[in-house]
């Protein structure tokens, strides 16, 4: 099958991606090339990929601090491509929520979209003219049947499990960790009110966004003492690793429902229970009692820490094996695209087809992004006076 990925371009796609998104799509990319699928990827030319790579920048563009204007210049001509040479796929395949919905709609090839995020009241009015639109959802807690809008179903993300040790037990001193952004709907102070009030150390671990630096500021650095509560900052990916596996459990009292939870799965990927809040994806990703406990206030967190020990770390890393593979997911969306494209002949097995030699036809509808990573011209955005820098991959 001819597939398009569309992912998109503040990080870049890769087994090792910052971002949750561009992570998905590199798993999802590489295990359908590995499947004999001829892959088309569209995203930044510093991604990481046995796919045949279209770029839509140089490399990844959070890094170079662009405004969200300056990206959607980037991301529109990014979207120009994929549906100049829509003929060439079977199937295109958009990471990039509601901004590919207006090409969708006129495309002579089928979409399907993966909502990666939380439908907004804006997004939802959005979604809601484009109601043919094919919807695919991370978790059956973020799709909305009174939109009315059309789900062809719901794929959990994956864990790449050979990316996490497992640790049968955790750290001495026992601790607990808390890992996401400093932002009020993630709880981080809500993660430090459950550690002083149980007298648990705590290790934290995340990223201060520009608009969440009054609240980091104000609700959680005044609590940090470098003793009980301890901040990391922002971690590498070993450091994330070892903060995971060697915690006695996991904190994520988030306020704002999670469409999945990355956090909770590479948590119990590591051996490591999860105390999350019981709103969003968390009760689909979470077995109460068994893989962590589902809360629904502070109260309860500090009341069921006492049993975090006679969870097993060896059921948390079997339910995520089982349930969150990568295999899995590749399999659920493999099944939709057959659905849309009227191919019900089963998978592709590997050596069907030569993912070493993919059709260049399409080559020539291309134009407007070159092959190649070192040819593309990153666009100099005037009205904003800031040249963004030509980085070379």
């Amino acid at each position: 099958m001819r597939i398009a990925q569309v992912a998109p371009l503040w990080e870049r796609a890769s087994p090792l991606a910052d971002g949750g998104t561009e992570l998905v799509v590199s798993l999802l990319t590489e295990e359908l090339v590995r499947r004999g699928h001829q892959v088309t990827l569209f995203a930044s030319g510093d991604s990481q990929t046995q796919a045949r790579l279209v770029p839509g920048c140089y490399r990844a563009l959070r890094p170079l601090g662009l405004l969200p204007l300056e990206y959607a210049r980037y991301e529109q001509r990014q979207l120009e491509s994929v549906f100049q040479a829509a003929r060439d796929f079977d199937i295109i395949h958009s990471h990039v929520d509601a901004v590919a919905l207006p090409y969708a709609h006129l495309s002579p090839t089928p979409v399907v979209h993966t909502l990666h995020e939380l439908l907004t009241p804006a997004f939802e009015n959005i979604f809601s003219q484009y109601r043919r639109q094919n919807l695919v959802t991370v978790s059956r807690s973020q799709q909305r049947p009174e939109l009315g809008l059309n789900y062809v179903a719901a794929i959990h993300n994956a864990i790449a499990l050979d990316q996490f040790d497992f640790h049968p037990l955790p750290q001495e001193p026992p601790h607990l960790a808390f890992l996401g952004r400093m932002a009020e709907e993630k709880g981080p102070h809500l993660a430090i009110e459950i550690a002083k009030r149980s007298g648990w150390r705590l290790r934290m671990a995340g990223k201060i966004d520009f608009q969440n630096q009054a609240f980091f500021e104000h609700q959680v650095a005044p609590l940090i003492d470098g003793q009980q509560i301890e901040f990391l900052g922002k971690v590498s990916q070993p450091q994330k690793k070892a903060l995971l596996s060697h915690a006695t459990a996991i904190l994520c009292p988030s306020t704002r429902p999670e469409p999945f939870g990355f956090v909770m799965a590479e948590s119990m990927a590591s051996g490591t229970p999860v105390m999350a809040m019981a709103t969003g994806a968390a009760p689909e990703v979470v077995v109460d009692g068994k893989t962590g406990f589902l809360c629904h206030s502070v109260d309860d967190c500090v009341g069921v820490l006492t049993q975090v020990h006679r969870l097993s770390r060896r059921a948390c890393r079997e339910h995520v094996a089982v349930n969150f593979s990568v295999e899995r997911m590749v399999d659920g969306y493999e099944a939709v695209y057959r659905q849309l494209v009227g191919d019900d002949q089963g998978p592709v097995l590997k050596g069907d087809r030569n993912p070493s030699a993919p059709d260049r036809s399409s080559a020539r509808q291309l134009g407007s992004l070159p092959m190649q990573p070192e040819r593309v011209d990153l666009i100099e955005i005037a009205e904003h006076s800031r040249p963004i820098p030509k980085t070379q991959p």
